[in-house]
């Protein structure tokens, strides 16, 4: 089915079309007829599939007419996926008078309050701590608001913004589309979801927080200390493009970033402590091809969208399988394909089991061949800071209230607690969990190739 024959008007169409986009996706077929007919949604889709498009592309058919005024409110977790949305959104209505704003955490709040009393905008993007920053101030107004959309609503719980957005729902008018769009239901969740919706029309496109199909997976098992050393390998040996590396906290990734600069590796780091500048000019040095590696925390595992990352490489093993699958979604987008790498210390294999159960298959185990698993650092290394196992902060993961990078914003969420798990490996896919020489898994000559155990 073509966007046209889903009865978005003319401008919307023809701003579509400038962006590049011909044919709808799964999820924006199903869900732009629905928004367009005023129903309340509740939806669910996997990473990568269109969804900001599914809900942005009707909010704008329906904002084209009318007068000036804050007429819908979008509400995103991050600053990166604020920015995201906001830039696609102003793409979209590039042809019509609509008027698009953006207002997050980090920055001077002064221009964004002069953006909202000024001349205004018709849709507004916003972290729910600036939003009421800038209510408290008298700076925006909500009277207006037609449509509400709660983007990535289960990592706003997740980041502690339920009471937030609570708030936000009591100001607002009662007569109004809300639109709520979220990989998982937790608890918290279902409670502003309650405030939220009014007889809501479920779009549920498959499992949404199982990875795309195009994404190929492979756990390294490392020692902790070889982990940079081992990553050095994969990223020379695998010919990868760009990629980003995940690590648990934002110590770890500075601590990384340094070692892979002092290797030679052309890398930017992206996370809480730094600032809004920094972190736009870590992604546009990826986007441009300035930085081959981007090395980030959770926050970033939702929120970025850059196109052609051919590796996700998680140096730690996320605290939650939920995080797994948004971490390595930023690689093989819109039906695309890539690479998902987990170096895997002794200690986190049973992180890696909880993963796996959550997948309901095994992820393959992969021998560098040529590595040298006994490797010692020595002393001078270890004395320069290049020990992968040295300790690590204790303070809070990435997206703490206190960053200060953050401060006063509350834009940033909270550390997660590691779920515990049992001894007992899941049952795999018949030939997902062998050890594989290589650069990836190829089920299709795996049984020609040696393998050892670790």
């Amino acid at each position: 089915m073509p966007f046209h024959a889903l009865g978005l008007p003319p401008l919307i169409l023809k701003g579509v079309r400038a962006a590049g986009y011909a044919t709808p996706t799964p999820i924006q077929s199903k869900a732009i007829p629905v928004i367009l007919a005023g129903h309340d949604v509740i939806g669910a889709a996997q990473t990568g599939s269109g969804k900001t498009a599914a809900f942005v592309l009707p909010i704008l058919a329906g904002l084209i007419e009318g007068p000036r005024a804050l007429r819908c409110l979008i509400l995103v977790p991050t600053r990166e996926l604020a920015a995201q949305v906001e830039t696609n959104a102003r793409d979209y209505a590039r042809f019509t008078k609509l008027k698009m704003g953006v207002a997050y955490g980090g920055v001077n709040i002064g221009p964004q309050e002069r953006m909202l009393r000024g001349e205004g905008v018709d849709l507004l993007v916003a972290t729910p701590g600036r939003l009421l920053d800038l209510h408290g101030r008298q700076s925006v107004a909500f009277e207006d608001i037609e449509v509400l959309v709660l983007d990535e609503a289960d990592r706003m719980v997740d980041m502690g913004f339920a009471p937030d957005l609570q708030r936000i729902l009591r100001l607002l008018p009662k007569e109004r589309q809300t639109l709520l769009f979220s990989a998982t239901m937790p608890p918290a969740l279902n409670k502003v979801a309650g405030l939220a919706v009014t007889d809501p029309v479920r779009i549920d496109m498959g499992p949404p927080s199982k990875p795309a199909a195009g994404i190929t997976q492979a756990v390294y098992p490392c020692p902790k200390h070889l982990k940079p050393d081992m990553l050095t390998e994969l990223i020379a040996s695998t010919g990868a493009g760009s990629v980003i590396v995940f690590t648990r906290t934002k110590h770890g990734a500075d601590r990384l970033t340094r070692q892979l600069q002092q290797r030679g590796l052309a890398v930017a780091a992206l996370h809480g402590n730094r600032t809004q500048s920094q972190r736009e000019r870590a992604l546009k040095d990826l986007q441009r091809g300035r930085v081959q590696i981007l090395v980030a925390t959770d926050i970033a595992s939702r929120g970025i969208d850059v196109d052609d990352i051919t590796h996700v490489v998680n140096f730690d093993v996320p605290h939650t399988p939920e995080d797994y699958v948004h971490r390595i979604g930023r690689t093989g987008r819109m039906n695309a394909t890539g690479d998902a790498f987990t170096l895997m210390s002794p200690d986190e294999q049973k992180d890696v089991v909880i993963i796996e159960r959550f997948l309901g298959k095994g992820i393959p185990r992969v021998i560098l061949p040529d590595f040298d698993y006994k490797r010692r650092i020595d002393d001078k290394a270890r004395a320069a800071g290049i020990d992968g196992s040295s300790r690590q902060s204790r303070g809070r993961d990435e997206g703490s209230r206190g960053s200060h990078a953050d401060r006063g914003s509350r834009d940033s969420g909270r550390s997660r607690p590691a779920r515990s798990s049992s001894d007992s490996s899941p049952r795999a896919a018949s030939g997902d969990s062998s050890a594989v020489f290589g650069r990836r898994p190829d089920r299709a000559n795996s049984d020609r190739r040696s393998r050892r155990k670790m």
